[in-house]
């Protein structure tokens, strides 16, 4: 699809379950939309349930901005001289004409498709940074935002709505995009918005507890993630050497190489696998590891911090491997990355505590950075984070215990509290931590350095200012679970708030 260019609408219907049509489908159709207010003339409208609004209710609004057709899924009112195209499911049929109305994008484009619970997003930076090493133009769909070209662009969910992924695959190939890799949630696995795509191949990192409150059991979340593998890596390109990128260290990874066929290639930091560390050391100022691949061995040095962060190199440096990408571009690439936004991000201080910021909003994320920190620490532990709310209920006590276990000071704060009340969200975090392994404490009692205990302070600008406020230089203080986030939800609103600016903010208000 060219822009300007009108589609017939029998060629955008190809591939879909139609149950009926009423109406002319020889009309040209000049785009596609399922919000009715974005709607224009000779647009077509996919009408698609959703959880807050139903598009079927808008129909009419959608016909009076020019739509001249509609996909919906029950019958309904519809006006006069308006198409009508029934399917059996309305979001599934979006896919399909979003990959019809852009002419198929990712056939066009090597696509590298990354899922699990942790290390998504940090594998997406380093797949980017070797790539653009290789002199492959790169670009990225994920958490922090989907960028390529020179342009970033805000992300609303980790994986694009189907219709928006198939336009920005799109605009990447028409920008001469070579190389792209996603975060394949397991929201977008079971909403099929990555069902169009063909994916070249497929990564998964690890699975822990999290997103239980839509997939009910870990059971399900598994699942939902398998399907990505057995379902759409089925081998839609032909002439790949793999077709996956498995953690053989995790236990559901296990599971997956016992249950899914196809070429894989394993990567490990404690079982036998294709691609392994042998030696490594582990600093404040990074990693310094030998990598064991089929190819041969490899030194690498990165700036990334903590034994997480070799596991997540080795899955890029396998990927890169199976995409026959150069040695010494692997080793480039994995040197040239300096940080991630959110992800153990070091705020700037020459002399005072060491300060991290990172989106561990889960039980093993945040146990895995507080065990990776641990052995640099010389001086107290101070944790702050915090839940967030309309979220996943059973991990708030899960991380309490985690917090209080690996740290000198825990404070209790929001996160984005959204619709619950903050102070019930800390009260269920608060009912994991052992009073036998960590005192509940009053501010009056931090002048006893010595005494591990957590303290609870609802305003996390506040609760910031005092774990930076009373940290030593020799101290280390990790804020928790929002990450790269410049904002917090409270009730309905959202308003502007970095964890990072207001970290920086603390130090600079120490003089250092």
């Amino acid at each position: 699809m060219i822009e300007g260019e009108a589609v017939r609408l029998a060629e955008l219907l190809k591939g879909l379950d139609i149950v009926q049509v009423d109406g002319d489908t020889a009309v040209d159709i000049a785009d596609v939309c399922y919000d009715s207010r974005k709607c224009r003339p000779a647009s077509l409208f996919v009408a698609v349930p959703g959880l807050k609004a139903d598009g079927h209710d808008y129909i009419a609004q959608a016909q009076g901005l020019g739509a001249k057709a509609v996909v919906l899924e029950r019958p309904c009112s519809v006006p006069p001289g308006v198409t009508v195209v029934r399917v059996s499911d309305s979001r599934r049929s979006l896919g399909v004409l979003g990959k019809n109305f852009y002419g198929n994008p990712s056939r066009g484009l090597c696509i590298v498709g990354v899922t699990g619970t942790s290390g998504k997003t940090t594998i997406t930076y380093l797949l980017e940074s070797i790539f653009s090493a290789a002199g492959f133009k790169a670009g990225v769909l994920g958490t922090v935002n989907y960028r390529f070209g020179g342009k970033t662009m805000p992300a609303p969910n980790t994986t694009p709505e189907s219709l928006e992924l198939q336009r920005m695959l799109r605009e990447m190939a028409d920008a001469g995009v070579q190389k792209v890799v996603m975060e394949v949630s397991s929201h977008s696995l079971e909403l099929r918005r990555v069902d169009d795509c063909e994916f070249d191949i497929g990564i998964f990192t690890n699975l822990s507890q999290e997103h239980l409150d839509y997939h009910s059991t870990m059971e399900d979340y598994f699942l939902a993630k398998r399907r990505f593998f057995d379902t759409l890596l089925d081998g839609r390109k032909d002439g790949r050497k793999y077709r996956m990128i498995v953690n053989a260290d995790d236990p559901w990874g296990g599971r997956l190489l016992q249950e899914v066929q196809g070429k894989v290639l394993t990567f490990a930091m404690e079982k036998t696998a294709d691609v392994s560390a042998g030696k490594a050391s582990f600093s404040v100022e990074g990693i310094e590891a030998e990598l064991k691949t089929p190819g041969g061995a490899l030194s690498v040095r990165s700036a990334l911090i903590g034994r997480f962060n070799l596991s997540n190199i080795l899955a890029a440096a396998a990927a890169a491997f199976a995409l026959d990408i150069p040695a010494e571009s692997i080793r480039a690439g994995i040197g040239n990355l300096k940080t991630i936004p959110g992800r153990l991000e070091k705020i700037t201080s020459l002399k005072g505590p060491s300060v991290f910021v990172d989106y561990a909003h889960k039980e093993a994320a945040l146990r895995g950075v507080l065990e990776n920190l641990s052995p640099f620490k010389k001086g107290r532990f101070i944790t702050v984070f915090g839940c967030g709310g309309d979220r996943d209920r059973q991990k708030r006590p899960l991380m309490g215990k985690a917090a209080v276990t690996f740290s000198d000071l825990t404070i209790l704060t929001s996160d984005n509290p959204r619709s619950e009340d903050p102070m019930e969200i800390i009260r269920e975090i608060e009912r994991g931590i052992n009073s036998g392994v960590a005192r509940k404490l009053e501010t009056s009692d931090l002048s006893d350095r010595g005494e591990k205990g957590y303290l609870i302070i609802p305003d996390r600008r506040a609760a910031i200012n005092l774990a930076i406020g009373i940290a030593g230089r020799n101290d280390m203080v990790l804020i928790a679970g929002k990450g790269h986030e410049t904002y917090q939800i409270i009730g309905s609103r959202t308003v502007p708030f970095d964890d990072r600016t207001v970290a920086g903010e603390a130090l600079a208000a120490r003089g250092h």
